[in-house]
């Protein structure tokens, strides 16, 4: 199938986790309220040096229990511009994962994000989210579901249900050239996933494993009226070969229908478009397929499994027309240490492929919510066992509304060593639109983007109030389309704090830069000093 989670809203980790501050002494719920000064200075086309005040508030929170896992970090800044140079003025920026053991067979797990990415691709965009908030998007998914898994005899029965929301607020603008082809933006979308799956072991009834699983996917979004409908069903055999090779085959049906309104069009032939720059649906239009595919697919491949903490496996087949490539690679090499890697293949839409990252993140993830940090934009890594963390990179590389082909790999490895952490994540991610090629003389259908990225993050503990943490990131963004430019980001950020009780106080310096071919790069740099009150 596609690659598919469970999970929730930031409101309903809250509602599901806070009962468990009761059952477990050792949980931690910190809420905190927190005062600073920032100082920029920019060498772009508006060369200045600006500062601004910034009062923020949050929360950040971590449970583990017997029947809960759960980790929130959410934070809230108010940006005083006493001098009115900074246009985005609230920002909003959080992660949350909870899963909660309701019975020996059923569970719930939930998510959520708020943060800020590029609204087109082919903009620049304020990587430091100060200053403009040209081309920068603030965007908010969240979702929630049960899981049900049983073992019956000889046989393992599992469903679940999810239902998700995204909504993307788009700025006023991208600063995408005028005359260019015009790229309409994401507004809200409504998202429901069903699946089931029966199977048994290999060695159990057969010298093989069989399974045969289903699901049933849909999507009605806001802007021209689009609605994805996929319908899936595939069996699987699993081939063991000696005690850790085994050999996969599965062969499938799918049928996913992707359809949208025109836009209107006004006397000139252009769309017309809201105050918020999206283009305004004409009712009057038929429905007009994007994407339309029926029938079987297939896959081949091979699973190794020297030891629990490693596992590798990777598939070749023919799906959406074309030869398709997944794998996986995980490997645990200690405590809270260890790496991971994903390559994907699948028909998405923005909200599913953002819903689908975040319902792959750990349950237990160190915070990026610094004061001049990008938030949870990039990648975001694991403070426990289990899994390294994971990148949303490929999913916030712009706010699109049109269905894509999403194709790539993300990699993410954690290390801990004594008081050091380090964090290290890259990937590539490809998209090949569709959307309908009649009735309007604008489409972007065939159109193709592409991006690099990377991140990296170290921690260290210097004494028992004393921490210092700092981060890197490059981006490298190929729009695809004629007559656009490449964009490549870059930049850092080192942070210094020294706790005084329930005060902490600190100080951070970054560096940015934005370079796109015909404009002037632009070199950024951000210093702040300011104090937490912790609750």
């Amino acid at each position: 199938m596609k690659r598919i989670g469970t999970a929730a809203a930031v409101g309903t980790v809250l509602a599901v986790a806070a009962p468990a501050q009761a059952q477990n002494a050792h949980a931690t719920i910190s809420p905190y309220i927190e005062v600073s000064q920032v100082l920029t200075s920019d060498t772009g086309d508006r060369s200045d040096v600006l500062t601004y005040s910034q009062v923020s508030a949050g929360v950040d929170g971590h449970i583990a229990t017997r029947r809960i896992e759960a980790e929130i970090s959410y934070r809230f800044d108010e940006r005083i511009d006493w001098q009115k140079h900074t246009q985005v003025d609230q920002v909003h920026s959080g992660m949350a994962r909870v899963a909660a053991k309701i019975t020996p067979f059923l569970s719930i797990e939930a998510g959520g994000l708020a943060t800020r990415a590029s609204t087109d691709i082919r903009g620049a965009t304020a990587s430091n989210f100060a200053g403009s908030g040209q081309n920068l998007s603030q965007i908010y998914s969240g979702y929630v579901g049960p899981t049900l898994t049983k073992q019956a005899g000889a046989f393992g029965l599992a469903a679940s249900y999810r239902y998700g929301v995204t909504y993307v607020d788009t700025p006023d603008s991208t600063g995408v050239p005028t005359g260019s082809l015009p790229i309409d933006g994401y507004g809200h979308s409504h998202s429901q996933l069903a699946q089931a799956s029966v199977g048994t072991k290999a060695g159990t009834i057969l010298p093989v494993g069989l399974s045969v699983s289903g699901a049933w996917e849909k999507e009605n979004a806001s802007q021209l009226d689009q609605r994805y409908i996929g319908k899936y069903a595939r069996g699987d055999v699993v081939a063991p070969v000696s005690g850790t090779v085994a050999l996969l085959a599965g062969l499938g049906y799918e049928d996913i229908r992707i359809t949208q309104k025109d836009a209107l069009l006004d006397s000139a032939g252009l769309p017309v478009v809201d105050s918020r720059g999206r283009f305004v649906t004409n009712q009057a239009s038929p429905n007009r397929i994007a994407y339309d595919t029926t029938g079987l697919f297939w896959d081949a491949g091979v699973l190794w499994r020297p030891s629990p903490r490693t596992s590798v496996q990777g598939r070749v087949g023919r799906r959406y027309g074309t030869m398709s490539y997944t794998g996986a690679i995980s490997h645990q090499t200690g405590s809270g240490s260890g790496f991971q890697i994903g390559v994907y293949d699948s028909v998405e839409t923005f909200g599913q492929q953002l819903n689908n990252g975040v319902a792959a993140m750990p349950t237990s993830f160190s915070s990026n919510n610094g004061g001049i940090g990008t938030g949870y934009a990039g990648c975001t890594f694991s403070s426990s066992t289990g899994s390294a963390g994971g990148c949303l990179n490929g999913a916030l590389q712009s706010a699109t509304s049109s269905a894509y082909r999403a194709r790539g790999v993300d990699a993410v490895a954690v290390l801990v060593r004594g008081q050091n952490s380090f964090g290290l994540g890259a990937g590539y991610a490809n998209r090949r639109y569709s959307a309908p090629t009649d009735g309007t003389v604008y489409s972007v259908d065939g159109l193709v983007d592409q991006s690099y990225y990377a991140q990296l993050m170290y921690a260290r503990q210097l004494s028992r109030t004393a921490t210092f943490n700092a981060s890197l990131y490059a981006n490298y963004a190929n729009p695809g389309a004629v007559g656009a430019e490449d964009v490549i980001t870059a930049g850092g950020v080192a942070t210094l704090s020294q706790r005084f009780g329930r005060i902490n106080a600190f100080g951070s310096l970054g560096a940015y830069l934005v370079d796109q071919k015909g404009e002037e790069t632009d070199v950024s740099g951000q210093a702040q000093v300011g104090m937490r009150y912790q609750f």
